[in-house]
Parts: C-alpha cells; sequence; structure tokens
C-alpha cells in the first residue's frame, strides 16, 4: 500500500460515518444525552447541548469542551423555538436532532393526578414536538437532516406502573413515523431508538431498591442492564450518511428484552 493510499484510508477510517462538521443538538445532556453529545464530538460534529440541569451541562464540557451548551427549560412555550434558532446561530446550521430528555414516574395509573400526567406527557413528548418541528423546518428547507429520539421498551411493552411514561414513549413511536412520512421526499429520515434497561441517573434510584436490579436482568435475555455508552453507536449510525433509506424505524436496543 502506498503512502497515499495509507493516508486515505486513513481519513475514510477516521470519518466512515461522515459526521465530520456535522452540524448536532443534542437536547438532555445526562446519561444517554450526555453519552451521544461526547460521541458526535468524537466523531467530529460540532455538537450544541439543551438543558436546564447547569451540572449536566457543565459534565458534558468536562467530557469534550468543544461542546457547546444551552441552558433552557424545554416544556416552556417556545423553547423548543428559541434553542434551535440558538443553535442554527452557533454553528451556522443544523443537520442533526436527537432528543434525549425524559422523566419516569412508578405508580399504578390508578394512583396519578391529572396534573401529574400532563408534567410527564409534557416533559417527554411535547418537548419532541417542538424541538423536531422547529429543526424540521430547516431541515426541510435545506433538504437534508436526521432526527432522531429516545424511546424505549416501555413503549411497546406493557410494564406495570408506567402509565404516563408509556404513553409518552408510545407516542414518540408514532409521532416520528409520521414526520419520517412527511419529511422523506426531502431529505430528512426520522428515527427512534428504544433502550431496554440501562443504567442511567434516570434509573439509578430504582435499581437501588432490594432485588430490583436482579430482577430486570432476570428479563433480559444477554443477562445484564445497558450502558449509555451501548446507545451511542446506534445513535451516529442513524444520524450518518449511511441511514439515508433508514426512516420511521424504531430500533430496539435492549439485550433482547423485548423478545420475551
Amino acid at each position: 500500500m502506498t503512502q497515499q493510499t495509507t493516508a486515505m484510508a486513513s481519513r475514510t477510517d477516521a470519518d466512515w460515518l461522515g459526521l465530520a462538521g456535522a452540524r448536532v443538538l443534542v437536547a438532555g445532556a445526562g446519561g444517554i444525552g450526555g453519552a451521544c453529545a461526547a460521541a458526535y464530538a468524537a466523531a467530529g460534529a460540532s455538537v450544541v447541548v439543551a438543558d436546564r440541569d447547569e451540572s449536566a451541562l457543565e459534565r458534558a464540557v468536562q467530557a469534550d469542551p468543544a461542546i457547546q451548551t444551552v441552558a433552557a427549560d424545554l416544556t416552556a412555550h417556545g423553547a423548543g423555538e428559541a434553542v434551535v434558532a440558538q443553535t442554527v446561530e452557533r454553528l451556522g446550521g443544523i443537520d442533526v436532532l436527537l432528543h434525549a430528555v425524559g422523566i419516569n414516574d412508578r405508580r399504578p395509573i390508578l394512583e396519578f393526578a391529572e396534573d401529574e400526567w400532563d408534567r410527564i406527557l409534557r416533559i417527554n413528548l411535547s418537548t419532541v414536538f417542538a424541538l423536531a418541528q422547529a429543526a424540521g423546518r430547516r431541515m426541510v428547507e435545506q433538504r437534508y437532516g436526521r432526527v432522531l429520539a429516545l424511546s424505549s421498551v416501555s413503549g411497546l411493552l406493557a410494564h406495570h406502573s408506567h402509565g404516563p411514561y408509556a404513553a409518552s414513549k408510545g407516542g414518540i413511536n408514532q409521532l416520528i413515523r409520521v414526520m419520517a412520512r412527511e419529511w422523506a421526499p426531502f431529505g430528512v429520515t426520522a428515527n427512534a431508538m428504544a433502550p431496554g434497561y440501562v443504567e442511567t441517573p434516570l434509573t439509578a434510584g430504582h435499581l437501588a431498591k432490594p432485588g430490583k436490579r436482579a430482577e430486570l436482568e432476570s428479563q433480559v435475555p444477554a443477562g445484564r442492564l445497558g450502558t449509555p455508552d451501548e446507545i451511542t453507536g446506534p445513535a451516529l449510525f442513524l444520524s450518518s450518511r449511511h441511514a439515508g433509506f433508514i426512516t420511521g424505524h424504531v430500533l430496539y436496543v435492549d439485550g433482547g428484552r423485548t423478545l420475551v
């Protein structure tokens, strides 16, 4: 192999995803969102991370100082448009949106008040609509884009004490499918990733309960829980040039949980 061929192969290997220079907005700095932000930056993308938790934003910058941050409450009306506009101003456009914001409240449906239901749906689902609509406008106009949202196996499986959370994740799946249908003619893909049981700040308290970790691991054919880093590969792929013909898909990253 000649020196020139070796150099070309090295460049190809380094950016085989085609994400070098991509303009990426990640909504959600903790857990999976933070891991994905670092992975996008490592792939050569320009990354903005938005969250209302300033300590989580600080951790994102510590992981990669090139990451830019926006402190914002994404549940506020108009916040989606404002954050996307700020991202476009900083990066010169937007090519990839990853929504990784979510909460859960594990109680039976009969125990929820309406305002508690509204809060979970607002955080988990309405913020997807607001951000993706704002990003989608820019992507449709430029005739290219990748929209990703974190769903969950709970959007498919009927887990006990997951009513509002499961409804929000099922809503994400269908919202993504409709976006995919409407935006496909403009070169914009929309997909969801549905993790199984992953160790994140969102699940830490639940996993700390006596016997809960072993119970969940017993339900996963892989015999273990996932890690945030194991979601980054699928996120990078679905954001890449190789995924241009994949849209409206829910990718289960669950160690086989949905098989049983």
